[in-house]
Protein backbone atom coordinates (compact mmCIF):
# COMPACT_ATOMS: atom_id res chain seq x y z
CA UNK A 1 0.00 0.00 0.00
CA UNK A 2 1.45 3.24 -1.11
CA UNK A 3 -0.39 6.31 0.01
CA UNK A 4 0.54 10.31 -0.86
CA UNK A 5 -0.17 12.59 2.14
CA UNK A 6 -2.35 15.11 0.09
CA UNK A 7 -4.39 12.56 -1.26
CA UNK A 8 -5.43 11.26 2.21
CA UNK A 9 -8.58 12.94 3.58
CA UNK A 10 -8.46 14.51 7.20
CA UNK A 11 -11.01 14.33 9.58
CA UNK A 12 -11.56 16.87 12.79
CA UNK A 13 -12.01 13.66 15.86
CA UNK A 14 -12.59 16.95 18.27
CA UNK A 15 -12.14 20.55 17.85
CA UNK A 16 -8.62 21.43 16.33
CA UNK A 17 -7.28 17.93 16.07
CA UNK A 18 -7.30 16.51 12.58
CA UNK A 19 -6.84 12.89 11.85
CA UNK A 20 -5.34 10.96 8.72
CA UNK A 21 -5.01 7.80 8.52
CA UNK A 22 -1.80 7.52 6.17
CA UNK A 23 -1.13 3.49 5.58
CA UNK A 24 -2.27 0.70 7.33
CA UNK A 25 -2.36 -3.60 7.42
CA UNK A 26 -3.51 -6.26 9.49
CA UNK A 27 -1.68 -5.30 12.58
CA UNK A 28 -0.79 -2.13 12.51
CA UNK A 29 -1.50 1.73 11.27
CA UNK A 30 0.14 4.63 10.49
CA UNK A 31 -1.42 8.32 11.85
CA UNK A 32 -0.69 12.43 11.40
CA UNK A 33 -2.47 14.29 13.49
CA UNK A 34 -2.40 18.17 13.46
CA UNK A 35 -3.24 19.75 16.61
CA UNK A 36 -4.13 23.39 16.86
CA UNK A 37 -2.00 25.49 18.96
CA UNK A 38 -4.60 25.45 22.79
CA UNK A 39 -6.48 22.35 21.32
CA UNK A 40 -6.41 19.08 23.24
CA UNK A 41 -7.39 15.68 22.89
CA UNK A 42 -8.98 14.72 25.82
CA UNK A 43 -7.75 11.97 28.79
CA UNK A 44 -8.89 8.98 26.92
CA UNK A 45 -7.21 5.05 26.97
CA UNK A 46 -7.74 2.15 24.58
CA UNK A 47 -6.76 -1.19 24.23
CA UNK A 48 -4.04 -0.10 21.36
CA UNK A 49 -0.15 0.30 21.54
CA UNK A 50 0.80 3.84 20.32
CA UNK A 51 4.35 4.91 19.42
CA UNK A 52 4.16 8.72 18.75
CA UNK A 53 6.83 11.61 17.00
CA UNK A 54 6.56 15.17 17.18
CA UNK A 55 7.02 16.19 14.01
CA UNK A 56 6.94 19.84 14.21
CA UNK A 57 5.55 22.13 17.37
CA UNK A 58 4.81 21.61 20.72
CA UNK A 59 2.76 19.36 22.68
CA UNK A 60 2.00 18.75 26.24
CA UNK A 61 1.20 15.21 26.17
CA UNK A 62 0.46 13.44 29.80
CA UNK A 63 0.42 9.62 30.19
CA UNK A 64 -0.71 8.43 33.81
CA UNK A 65 -0.71 11.41 35.08
CA UNK A 66 3.09 12.17 33.97
CA UNK A 67 2.78 15.34 32.19
CA UNK A 68 5.96 15.54 29.38
CA UNK A 69 6.80 18.56 26.97
CA UNK A 70 7.54 17.57 23.79
CA UNK A 71 9.43 19.80 20.55
CA UNK A 72 10.51 18.75 17.28
CA UNK A 73 11.78 15.24 16.95
CA UNK A 74 10.86 13.99 20.50
CA UNK A 75 8.98 10.50 20.29
CA UNK A 76 7.07 8.36 23.07
CA UNK A 77 5.54 5.38 23.49
CA UNK A 78 2.18 4.82 25.37
CA UNK A 79 0.97 1.34 26.64
CA UNK A 80 -2.37 -0.48 25.95
CA UNK A 81 -4.85 0.79 28.23
CA UNK A 82 -2.95 3.34 30.28
CA UNK A 83 -5.06 7.01 30.28
CA UNK A 84 -3.34 9.43 28.44
CA UNK A 85 -4.12 13.09 26.56
CA UNK A 86 -2.70 16.40 24.68
CA UNK A 87 -2.36 19.84 24.06
CA UNK A 88 -1.29 21.80 21.62
CA UNK A 89 1.48 24.54 22.75
CA UNK A 90 1.85 24.93 19.52
CA UNK A 91 0.49 23.92 16.43
CA UNK A 92 1.96 20.62 15.65
CA UNK A 93 1.97 17.28 13.72
CA UNK A 94 1.94 14.28 15.39
CA UNK A 95 3.08 10.75 13.19
CA UNK A 96 1.58 7.96 15.32
CA UNK A 97 1.78 4.19 15.10
CA UNK A 98 -1.53 2.01 16.51
CA UNK A 99 -1.13 -1.41 17.37
CA UNK A 100 -3.35 -3.25 16.35
CA UNK A 101 -5.64 -1.03 13.55
CA UNK A 102 -7.63 1.54 15.08
CA UNK A 103 -10.11 0.46 13.01
CA UNK A 104 -12.66 3.77 13.78
CA UNK A 105 -9.82 5.41 12.41
CA UNK A 106 -9.63 3.90 8.96
CA UNK A 107 -12.07 5.97 5.82
CA UNK A 108 -15.51 4.99 5.92
CA UNK A 109 -14.97 3.17 2.24
CA UNK A 110 -12.29 0.87 3.60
Amino acid sequence: MFSRNEAVKSKEIVKGVGLKALSWGKRMMLTQFTIQKNSAVPMHSHPHEQIGYLASGRLELTVEKKAFIANAGDSWCIPADAEHSAIGIETCVVIEVFSPVRKEYLPENK
